[in-house]
């Protein structure tokens, strides 16, 4: 009876031929999988590699760390979402600001809605990033609200909203509630209510907006516009 060959290793198998020259939007891509997978604290620039398929000495020739992977992307992800908000912002626009609102709402579930693993690691960044992530952070969401900030004072000049709305607070609260609504609802809802995931995400979606547009109307109980929720 022959012997059987010896078992290769796991470290063996994944050996292949590496890179030898590497796309830089390539290796953020790879980068943002190991950080949804594994979080700032648990990635390295070796994991990364490992990811992309390369050296980790062709990361460290475009970028000079894991933490300027991650400011990069942000500078890829978030300004497009502030292209969109500054379109919705500006004065011209004369939609009804219950529309905006939703249609802002539409942005960000466009770009975070299904990437739960980098709302994950933006939300640890905040809390617990190095402060030169938390300033660049903080850049680019400073960004996107002051377009909800302009939308609501729009909307308090054109009589839409309460005169005594707190600007800030009401565009934090508006944002923050979706983003806690994109983690929790596919989570828990068909334990809960038995309603399966994307069916439960667009009601609890549209009852938080309902549930908010009354708090801050001027005139609550006029009808939102029919068409608001054919906004997708």
């Amino acid at each position: 009876m022959k012997p059987s060959p010896p078992k290769m290793s796991a470290a063996l198998k994944n050996r292949g031929p590496k890179r030898l020259k590497v796309d830089p939007e390539l290796l953020l891509n790879a980068a943002q999988r190991v950080f949804s997978k594994s979080g700032m604290n648990g990635a390295s620039i070796r994991a990364i590699a490992r990811e992309a398929e390369c050296d980790p000495a062709l990361i460290y020739y475009h970028f000079k760390s894991k933490e300027a992977m991650f400011h990069a992307l942000l500078d890829r992800k978030m300004p497009p979402i502030a292209m969109e908000l500054e379109a919705l912002a500006d004065p011209s626009n004369t939609e009804p600001t219950s529309l905006r609102l939703w249609r802002a709402s539409r942005v960000f579930r466009h770009y975070f809605g299904e990437d739960s693993g980098f709302r994950a690691v933006l939300r640890g960044q905040i809390l617990n990033g190095t402060e030169g992530t938390k300033d660049a952070i903080a850049r680019h969401i400073q960004r996107n609200a002051k377009c909800n900030w302009a939308i609501l004072e729009q909307g308090i000049e054109r009589g839409h909203l309460r005169a005594d709305l707190q600007v800030r607070m009401t565009a934090f609260f508006l944002v923050r509630m979706f983003m806690e609504i994109f983690d929790l609802i596919p989570a828990i809802a068909e334990r809960i209510a038995n309603v399966p995931a994307n069916q439960a995400l667009v009601l609890a979606e549209r009852a938080w907006f309902e549930l908010f547009w009354r708090g801050v109307a001027a005139h609550p109980a006029k009808p939102l516009p029919p068409e608001l929720f054919s906004v997708e």
